[in-house]
């Protein structure tokens, strides 16, 4: 099976399925390693590692640079952030071709204005035009067909439009062919999503990211029907604090005797990159 058609297979199960995120090949092989069936390559994990801010400022180019690195690591399907698409129509098209010719899944688009802005930072971000974000969907498909699984990411909620306004949108995506729609909330309290799921009447599996409403059950969204949750951003946050309390302690310590046994082996790393291979290789080659 195809990595698209394993995506769509992940999207379409009986019960909730989770995708965890991943900032580069290193997190995405330790996701696949931990058991997840699919990647969210995370837009503000491509920034983050980057040094930049999620606001548009790697190119397209750079975006996809680094998200071939991470797929030609892993055996399990990759969802890609691609924010806004980059541009207009014509941007949203040259990106899934490059997706497709390097193996990505899925991309995800979602309806902002570019440059786009982190959902999670400040209250007055603007979406796009229904009828302009429907044309991408529809170029995207147009482009690539199945070789790409479309998932429509509406901010309505995020953006303060209402509940009313997400599902007619939604709506709209889901007609312009979007395989999936992803409804974002920044509410603490998941009740927004649950409404969401009460309205909505359409046929297409319904993405859910999490990281604000941290407190419900993965169960509760399981029973409304939701059948994907991305765990977008955990991964880099421990990443982050792991590596900011070690470098602290090294710092102040200057010494590694009360801090080896803490951190991974070098052998770790050696068996995450796969360094075996090479071992049995240089004895069947060399």
């Amino acid at each position: 099976m195809k990595k698209p058609q394993m995506l769509e297979a992940l999207f379409t199960q009986p019960t909730m399925q989770h995708l965890l995120g991943v900032h580069d090949a290193l997190s995405a092989v330790i996701a696949e390693r931990a058991g997840f069936k699919g990647a969210w390559i995370s837009g503000l994990g491509l920034s983050a590692t980057a040094g930049v801010r999620d606001s548009n400022e790697l190119s397209w180019t750079q975006v996809l640079e680094r998200t071939e690195q991470i797929c030609d690591r892993l055996e399990i399907p990759c969802l890609l952030d691609i924010d806004t698409g980059f541009g207009d129509f014509n941007n949203v098209r040259l990106t899934v071709q490059k997706m497709k010719r390097i193996g990505v899944a899925g991309a995800c688009i979602e309806d902002k204005l570019f440059p786009k802005t982190n959902s999670f930072i400040g209250n007055n971000q603007s979406l796009a035009d229904v009828k302009e974000f429907s044309g991408k969907i529809r170029a995207a498909k147009d482009t690539v067909g199945d070789d790409i699984y479309l998932v429509a990411r509406c901010e309505a909620l995020v953006c303060g439009q209402g509940m009313s306004e997400a599902i007619e949108r939604c709506q709209s995506y889901e007609e312009a062919g979007a395989d999936a729609i992803l409804i974002h909330s920044k509410n603490t309290d998941g009740k927004e999503i649950l409404e969401f799921m009460r309205q909505w009447r359409k046929t297409s599996p319904v993405v859910i990211v999490p990281t604000k409403y941290t407190s419900v059950p993965s169960s509760t969204f399981d029973e409304a029907g939701v059948a994907v949750a991305i765990w977008a951003n955990q991964s880099l946050r421990a990443a982050i604090l792991g590596m900011e309390k070690y470098s602290q302690r090294i710092f102040k310590e200057k010494c590694m005797s009360k801090i080896e046994a803490d951190i991974a082996p070098l052998d770790k790393i050696f068996t995450l990159i796969n360094n075996d291979e090479l071992e049995r290789a240089k004895a069947k080659y060399a």
